[in-house]
């Protein structure tokens, strides 16, 4: 069932019916202000950091779902509505939203009466625009009565949720012309305030919750609502709200436009007060300025468009079928960038209090954006690797606005320090900028301890070297990518947490993922070293990754497939000698794209008891057989229902790990099949058992062993959205980047006649035409560039400012 449809020309999901399966979110905003919004209005809005600096309150887990947000009432004699549907709920004589590139329209109709809302953040601007339009349909004069809501926050939002004796009592705020300035805490240690403005002049206004409300009515009840009435109420302690009153009077066929700003403010900290206990609003007046008349609007939105075109226009295919092209061109890089921004720290399923950025997850959400704003990379990379310590460990996250480490959390996530190696070269191959690598970098966020970057590399690789078990495979530490394979965790303390408990100190636990990791990025490190004349480092480092490929053909391999693991005891995880827990997918993905005895036939069994043993029809499942008792020595994983999350569920992340391996032995048709099954466009006609969004991957679909496979959770925020760009625009459609050009290898379905790629690099546009005239899934005959036939796949770095015909020929 579907329950919208895409609009590809305009870059949009249309969503029709507002009952979604789940609140289905879009993301306002590109830098450093951000607001996510829900198909009915939900969502909240923060400036960096959703933990420190969240504008609005948001519940999650909350009854009925999505309550909460950025709200308009219309009162129209008796009857209520909403835009957005929600809170009102009131059956709309029409409901259409649309989600496009970091803004949303809606568009509702009832009695004879239209309204459109348009929300979006303009380009380097700290301040959310909402421009309500009104229209009378009718053949009478309408006389309607506007509400605005939003619920403040500006505080630390976890206090938020815990500290109510002290949040009960601060709440603060201004009122002047139309505009409600939120103030709690200013006059103590903030320098930062909100406010909440109207272009026009108001009728009253509410910023009391209780009295807005009703003490015990919800978002859909209201009493000021209700009456038709505002009370005028001043907030002082209790929750403090923002609500514009406006009486709209439209004749037939008159429309009229408002435009609301939900902005922020930084003030000098010696200049807060206009006089006493009155804040500095001339930093909020001169953004209400900015944005104050229709026109202005329209020109900032124009601007914003113009913005994704560019983006956009840098990777852009033609293929055989819509689904795939507007994953590529449009949704998956929107995602790109939408996890760039927030990596793991505010979704509808990440609340943005406690995780921040993590070590891992920014350099890997880096591959899938690192074509469209390459300094914004550069400086993404620099934040990450302040956060690691001088052997090569690192904080597992850190917080967006303070850049500083999470001490909570710690490290010791024996996989992260290797990340920095792959977006480290992704973005050298990218942009031709080996200057980076002489940046002085602190360790720990110590400038006293600052290094070249490049000796954050060197720590990177050398943490694995020194940190090898029994085996000579990777010491798991914590855990590997897989945060709940907690192998020195042993807990059986329902309040302890088993990502950052280790009760048992062992030096035995060891990775296979880690293995594979590190023989395909210790391999890009020494071909780093070799380029940039470091050929003493790079016979060095060749050595070690040697020896781990070895290490892991003599015990890491199980018969038919890797090995996932060896627990505190030595004993093998991801065994046919195992019960429960056979196959991994990590290993054999990790091994896989390593090559890690291709020769031997390794690669292609392992390759082949993925298809056997974990493939199902919704996708690639994490282990088989599911756990079904809980293995103190494994940890969190085996706590999972079976078919859940990491137990046996889908997890899209790693899926495109295997499509990676399938290319490396050229079997096309399996690589693409494997994309198809998680690519959210290609599940659009299973929403109603899907569940999340359709234009965009989530981290988990339930696996074959669930009680209902195929339901999906944990949408947006996941680091499928940058592996399933590189796997699909590097390995399947072939367009890979490199030091010297852009190496052309597809591994295609062979039934295809080819496609077109248009690809931006390093200044210059490649019109790329592949043709599969013997309809085969790899193999390259010839390219020509320009007219000119070259002699290797790889197409040199060609002039800038200009578009270059390439031609290729499979077979």
């Amino acid at each position: 069932m579907k329950y919208g449809h895409f609009d590809d020309k305009n870059r949009e999901y249309v969503i029709t019916n507002p009952q979604t399966p789940y609140p289905w979110i879009n993301y306002l905003g590109n830098e450093d202000f951000f607001s996510l919004t829900s198909n009915t209005g939900g969502g909240y809005t923060f400036y960096k950091d959703a933990k420190f600096r969240r504008l609005t309150r948001y519940r999650y887990n909350n009854v009925p779902i999505d309550d909460g947000g950025k709200y308009f009432y219309i009162k129209d004699g008796d009857v209520t509505w909403s835009p957005g549907w929600k809170p009102m709920k009131t059956r709309l004589d029409s409901y259409e939203c649309r989600h496009g590139m970091s803004y949303t329209k809606f568009n509702s109709a009832k009695n004879g009466v239209e309204a459109q809302i348009l929300q979006f953040i303009p380009l380097g601007f700290w301040g959310e625009i909402q421009k309500v339009s009104l229209k009378n349909t009718a053949s009478e004069t309408k006389k309607l009565k506007l509400f605005s809501f939003i619920e403040w926050c500006l505080w630390n939002a976890e206090d938020d949720m815990t500290n109510f004796q002290r949040n009960f009592s601060t709440g603060e705020v201004e009122i002047e012309d139309s505009t409600i300035y939120h103030k709690t805490e200013f006059k103590e240690r903030r320098n930062h305030y909100a406010f909440y403005s109207v272009n026009a002049p108001i009728d009253g206004y509410d910023t009391d919750r209780e009295s807005f409300l009703g003490l015990y009515n919800g978002f859909d009840n209201p009493d000021v609502v209700n009456q038709g009435t505002p009370k005028n109420t001043e907030a002082h302690g209790w929750s403090p709200i923002a609500s514009h009153y406006i009486e709209v009077e439209l004749q037939p066929g008159e429309s009229r436009d408002f435009i609301f700003m939900l902005g922020y403010v930084e003030v000098d900290k010696d200049d807060k007060w206009e006089r006493k206990a009155v804040i500095n609003k001339k930093p909020a007046k001169a953004m209400m300025a900015k944005y104050n008349t229709v026109e202005k609007i329209d020109t900032a939105y124009d601007d914003l468009h113009t913005y994704w075109d560019r983006l956009l226009g840098k990777i852009n295919i033609e293929s055989s079928d819509d689904r795939l092209d507007r994953m590529v061109n449009i949704w998956n890089q929107y995602q790109c960038m939408v996890t760039f921004n927030m990596s793991r720290s505010a979704s509808f399923f990440e609340s943005g209090i406690g995780r921040g950025m993590g070590f891992r997850d920014s350099n890997q959400d880096l591959i899938g954006f690192v074509h469209q704003i390459p300094e914004r990379a550069r400086e993404r990379i620099f934040d990450i690797a302040s956060t690691q310590f001088e052997d090569g460990s690192c904080y597992h996250q850190y917080q967006p606005l303070t850049k500083k480490g999470n001490s909570a959390i710690g490290g010791d996530f024996n996989d992260d320090p290797l990340w920095l190696i792959l977006s480290t070269t992704e973005y050298i191959k990218e942009t031709g900028d080996f200057s980076l690598l002489d940046e002085m970098v602190p360790f720990d966020n110590d400038a006293s301890r600052a290094k070249p970057h490049f000796d954050h590399l060197k720590a990177s690789f050398y943490h694995v070297v020194n940190n090898l078990g029994p085996h000579g495979l990777p010491l798991i530490g914590r855990a590997d990518w897989n945060d709940c394979l907690n192998l020195n965790c042993f807990s059986d303390d329902p309040n302890e947490s088993f990502q950052t408990t280790g009760n048992k100190k062992g030096k035995t636990a060891e990775s296979l993922m880690i293995a594979g990791l590190f023989v395909v990025y210790g391999k890009e490190y020494v071909k780093l070293c070799k380029r940039i004349g470091k050929d003493t480092e790079a016979k060095e480092a060749e050595k070690h990754v040697k020896a781990m490929i070895e290490a892991v053909k003599k015990d890491g391999w199980d018969g038919d497939w890797y090995l996932r693991a060896y627990d505190y005891y030595g004993k093998k995880i991801g065994s046919n000698e195992n019960e429960e827990g056979k196959i991994f997918i990590e290993s054999q993905g990790w091994c896989s794209m390593a090559e890690i005895g291709k020769k031997e036939g390794m690669v292609e069994k392992s390759l082949n008891a993925v298809k056997e043993h974990l493939d199902c029809e919704y996708g690639i499942v994490l282990n088989s057989p599911a756990f079904t008792k809980y293995y103190i020595e494994y940890g969190e994983i085996s706590t999972y229902p079976a078919g859940y999350k990491e137990n046996g569920g889908i997890f899209c992340h790693n899926n495109p790990w295997i499509m990676i391996g399938e290319t490396l032995l050229g079997r096309g048709d399996q690589a693409y099949g494997y994309y198809t099954k998680i690519a959210p466009s290609f599940l659009e006609d299973i929403s109603e058992l899907h569940k999340v969004e359709p234009y965009v991957y989530c981290q988990m679909i339930a696996g074959k062993e669930a009680f209902k496979p195929g339901e999906a959770k944990n949408s947006w925020l996941s680091g499928t959205a940058s592996w399933n760009f590189f796997a699909i625009t590097q390995y399947i459609l072939g367009v890979k980047t490199d030091y010297d050009g852009l190496v052309i290898d597809p591994c295609i379905p062979s039934k295809w006649d080819g496609f077109k790629m248009s690809r931006e690099f390093r200044g210059a546009t490649y019109k790329i035409e592949v043709q599969n005239p013997d309809h085969v899934s790899k193999g390259v005959k010839r390219i020509l560039v320009n007219g000119k036939e070259i002699p290797s796949n790889t197409v040199p770095i060609l002039e800038k400012g200009k578009a270059h015909s390439v031609q290729v020929i499979m077979g």
